[in-house]
């Protein structure tokens, strides 16, 4: 295993800059999940750690050394892709030895790791059949076995759940955990998928338009997000926005009326604020229950049941419409109005901007015992 740092990382193509000058460091045996929008670059990123696309300006150090100008091989990392690209005439064993056959290691050698990789994986009695005759979970193991046999020092991943099933992926989550955890391996991880970022990372990379908006664990960036963009990619359902504005500065933190809706008060620092400025509220649907005395007032529209939860969509008086997340059956009814109430541990504020303001401690140690 290794570290992997990137210094001011850029990449144009063409007139185009994708990656827009990046630092991050990852440590040995790391678990990093790079997450973002389509299009925001976090394909580009894990490319350009490959040695697959040049970069254009800075540089990448893989156990300290600069390997701008080395090939993937070099490098000695394994990339797993969205696509498992097996050869289809070629049984298990065999495609997981194909590249070291390649490389030229003795046959003895080749079985060795080849048998070793298959234990791991839990796929010893699947060595002797093709492609054809796996599930989709087991053509990605086999895929992932085809990685570990070149013993790298960094494993990348490119989305490689997307073409499962959702039982699959939650079963390929928990063997892809488990992985890390045994192999105690540096790895690097893209995905759209927030619940796997969640679920899987020591850390989570949000990037967007090229940029990296936040660096944190998955409960720092679920808790403590930097701004609205975070805010609302992690977590599912979203953190819902209501415009609001300052209508009193408090020592215990600011009091924002909703428009029409009543008053809340966030426990933020808001000494930049002014009264009247304009602000967003969030507040994460977990963090809402109805309530006959709520601040907040809305027109319910849609139920959603799920036996164990629920979720209201409730449409507030200035338009937005909001979710709330409950516990067991719902209560509420279509098209009736309710009132909620928020949790006040659990609100956030962003200014004009989109910037978060920063919980006062007091609450913030509030926060994580209720967390």
């Amino acid at each position: 295993m290794a570290s992997v740092e990137l210094q001011n990382i850029i990449k144009d193509f063409g007139s185009t800059r994708i990656i827009q000058g990046v630092d991050l460091k990852i440590e040995e045996g790391e678990f990093i999940v790079f997450v973002g929008p389509s299009g925001c670059g976090k394909s580009t990123l894990l490319r350009l750690v490959a040695g697959l696309e040049d970069i254009s300006g800075g540089d990448l150090l893989i156990d300290e050394e600069v390997v701008n100008k080395m090939s993937p091989k070099q490098r000695q990392i394994a990339m797993v892709f969205q696509s498992y690209a097996l050869y289809p005439h070629m049984s298990v064993f065999e495609n997981m030895a194909f590249g070291l056959e390649l490389a030229g290691g003795s046959k003895e050698d080749i079985r060795r790791k080849v048998m070793d990789a298959a234990q791991i994986l839990e796929l010893e009695e699947l060595l002797e059949r093709k492609p054809k005759q796996l599930s989709g979970g087991q053509r990605q193991r086999v895929a992932i076995g085809r990685a570990i046999v070149r013993n790298p020092k960094v494993f990348l991943f490119d989305e490689p759940l997307s073409n499962l099933d959702a039982a699959l992926r939650v079963q390929m989550r928990i063997e892809i955990a488990k992985l890390h955890r045994d192999m105690q391996a540096t790895m690097i991880y893209v995905t759209h998928d927030q619940t796997e970022a969640m679920t899987l990372a020591d850390r989570i990379v949000v990037i967007n338009k090229g940029r990296i908006e936040q660096v944190g664990s998955p409960l720092e960036l679920y808790h403590r997000p930097a701004n609205k963009f975070v805010a609302g990619f992690i977590g599912s359902p979203k953190m819902n926005f209501l415009p609001a504005e300052v209508v009193e500065l408090l020592a215990d933190g600011v009091r924002v009326k909703a428009l029409d809706s009543g008053s809340v008060v966030v426990p933020v620092e808001g000494s930049q604020l002014s009264v009247g400025d304009r602000v967003s509220l969030g507040i994460r649907p977990e963090h809402l229950a109805v309530s006959a005395t709520g601040p907040l007032s809305g027109t319910v529209e849609v139920i959603e049941e799920l036996g164990e939860s629920h979720f209201l969509y409730v449409r507030m008086g200035d338009g937005e419409l909001i979710t709330v997340q409950g516990k067991g059956d719902a209560k509420a009814r279509r098209s009736e109005k309710c009132n909620l109430q928020p949790v006040d541990a659990h609100l956030h504020l962003f200014d004009a901007g989109g910037v978060a303001l920063p919980l006062l401690q007091q609450h913030e140690d509030k926060a994580k015992a209720l967390a």
